[in-house]
């Protein structure tokens, strides 16, 4: 098992984290039981937008209520999922507008922080993502 595979595995660490790029991700979650989900947020504008693509990425039920509430509620219910985990990468998450980025960001650190005391992996990663963001791994590593 990879050492990033080790990390991503491990409950104890969910959080909002930034990266280089998704490509290691991806590869260490290869034959995992864990999701991974790639969220392309390139050109995202609006709050709308934005629930738009984590909807279709993610698969939600359809009692989605399309608001923030919402989000955070199924972010903390993945009763309809049949992962162990999940690892969610956001790509040209840049292109949001900085309020939109804040609010989601504060709403996938809920969700690792509720997944954690349950002992189940999330972990949501920025490519690319705010300097304020602790790094998940580092290129080369």
């Amino acid at each position: 098992m990879s050492k990033l595979l080790q990390r991503l595995s491990d409950a104890s660490k969910s959080g909002v984290y930034r990266a280089p790029h998704g490509r290691d991700i991806a590869d260490a979650l290869q034959g995992s039981r864990l999701r991974l989900a790639r969220i392309d947020l390139a050109g995202v504008a609006t709050k709308e937008a934005l629930l738009a693509r984590i909807v279709a990425a993610l698969d939600f039920p359809p009692w989605f209520g399309g608001n923030w509430d919402a989000l955070e509620d199924c972010m903390t219910d993945f009763s309809w999922s049949k992962f162990a985990g999940h690892v969610l990468v956001f790509e040209a998450a840049g292109d949001l507008p900085a309020d939109e980025r804040g609010i989601l960001i504060d709403i996938l650190a809920t969700a690792a922080s509720f997944w954690k005391d349950r002992k189940q992996p999330f972990f949501a990663v920025f490519v690319d993502g705010p300097a304020r963001l602790p790094e998940l791994y580092r290129a080369g590593q």
